[in-house]
């Protein structure tokens, strides 16, 4: 199948072609998104008009965005825009795609401040917003304020915003490494944050993909935990009294985090699983030890739901003697 193309099916089958040729992990899923995008055709309209002529505008776009990804442009930025948690939000070069991981981190949020009211927070290293207004539209009588440091990313953030009024979110541009961009904010109820976590040498290695996206949002420093060690001191100090913390992970990066938020007086320390059971985040409240309840695998903090997996009963582990749900 060639660029000669014209009908809805043969420019989906040269698409498909195209793709997988150049290694694309998913092309089927791929070809289908572009020719929802340029076509406004999804697979059933496909079906019914696939021998139908493709007008010539759209068949050059369509082209040239299957050049690109094969060229392997992330396709989020190819059609501009990229779903997460029901939000519809703008994405393209200079900002962080939204991932479905980072779900994880917001719902273990939501489960934590479920039933409170009249909160305020912040979201850290914002990017698009997909935190701050997935963990809003999970929290009504959340406040948010968004910081981002890029400018690229900073005009998508607004973007964002924009798009969701209903949301009571604010974008503020600075640096959260930096204790007087962290002065700013005071009386924190929530701190979440995806911050970048990818240890510096490892960056060459990421899919081509990836490598196309912000280094800026994807540079951890030499270990990957600079940003964590920042939250760590800057802004857990900024939490009230029972307020919770929240941040995305590496994979293999679990253990040292959790050591930083203990030593920086924070209490309830859970490790949460994503869909693949891999660590994916990471919550901790700004309260202390004093109320424990029993389970059968001995304390455990208040409140704190114990999740059962099959054939393991309690799915607990210990940080430094302290139990920790591992979800």
């Amino acid at each position: 199948m060639t660029e000669k193309a014209d009908t809805y099916r043969q420019l989906y089958l040269h698409c498909l072609s195209r793709l997988r040729a150049a290694g694309i992990e998913d092309p089927g899923t791929d070809a289908a998104l572009l020719c929802r995008h340029f076509f406004s055709l999804d697979r059933p309209g496909l079906a019914v008009h696939g021998e139908e002529h493709c007008p010539e505008p759209a068949r050059q776009a369509f082209l040239q965005a299957v050049r690109e990804r094969a060229g392997r442009r992330p396709l989020q930025y190819i059609l501009g825009r990229w779903d997460f948690m029901g939000l519809t939000l703008q994405v393209g070069e200079g900002v962080l795609v939204p991932r479905e991981d980072t779900a994880v981190l917001v719902e273990a949020l939501a489960r934590q401040l479920a039933g409170r009211e009249c909160l305020s927070g912040v979201d850290l290293c914002a990017g698009t917003g997909a935190v701050a207004l997935g963990l809003c539209s999970l929290c009504p009588g959340l406040q948010m304020d968004c910081l981002e440091l890029s400018p690229q990313a900073f005009s998508y953030l607004e973007k964002n915003l924009q798009a969701y009024p209903q949301y009571p979110v604010r974008a503020f541009q600075g640096d959260i490494l930096s204790g007087e961009t962290a002065a700013r904010f005071q009386g924190l109820d929530v701190i979440a944050a995806n911050p970048p976590y990818v240890a510096k040498d490892i960056l060459p290695s990421l899919q081509p993909e990836v490598q196309r996206e912000p280094a800026m949002a994807l540079d951890g420093g030499p270990d990957g935990l600079l940003f964590y060690r920042a939250i760590a001191k800057e802004w857990v100090p900024l939490l009230n009294q029972g307020g919770v913390l929240g941040v995305e992970i590496g994979e293999e990066q679990g253990e040292a985090v959790m050591e930083l938020f203990q030593a920086s007086g924070l209490s309830r320390i859970v490790l949460h699983k994503d869909w693949a059971g891999l660590p994916r985040a990471v919550t901790a409240l700004a309260v202390s030890f004093h109320k424990t309840c029993k389970t059968q695998d001995g304390p455990t903090f208040q409140h704190e739901k114990m999740w059962k997996t099959p054939g393991n009963g309690l799915n607990t582990r210990f940080f430094r003697g302290k139990p920790l749900a591992y979800r």
